[in-house]
């Protein structure tokens, strides 16, 4: 089917996307450094909690949100990880416009 070629050529294209090659190439070289990988995934799931919270329209944690800012602090004092997390945001940033597009095409049924 047309529709699954597209999305194979698509895939495709997001690998070879300096986006997706610059957050790959800095994430493996960050992730090399254990103590980095357990401070990045402490700080991701503090934040993955406060967005969940934040969409249920609850109240955040002050004290995990401080948690948050003193990780973040941590973590961007390390030029790698400074870079890895200017890139992540660049490749997602990608991701949501890509799906914005196809969503867009397909509104009138989503309603």
């Amino acid at each position: 089917m047309k529709v699954y070629d597209k999305a194979n050529e698509l895939a495709r294209d997001l690998k070879e996307c300096n986006e997706y090659i610059a957050y790959k190439k800095i994430k493996d070289e960050v992730y090399e450094k254990p103590e980095l990988v357990d401070k990045i995934k402490e700080f991701d799931k503090i934040k993955y909690d406060a967005q969940v919270l934040a969409i249920h329209g609850e109240k955040q944690d002050e004290e995990k949100i401080k948690k948050l800012q003193e990780l973040y602090e941590i973590l961007l004092k390390e030029p790698k990880v400074k870079e890895y997390f200017d890139a992540e945001m660049r490749f997602n940033v990608l991701l949501a416009d890509v799906n914005k597009i196809i969503g867009e095409a397909v509104k009138d049924v989503l309603k």
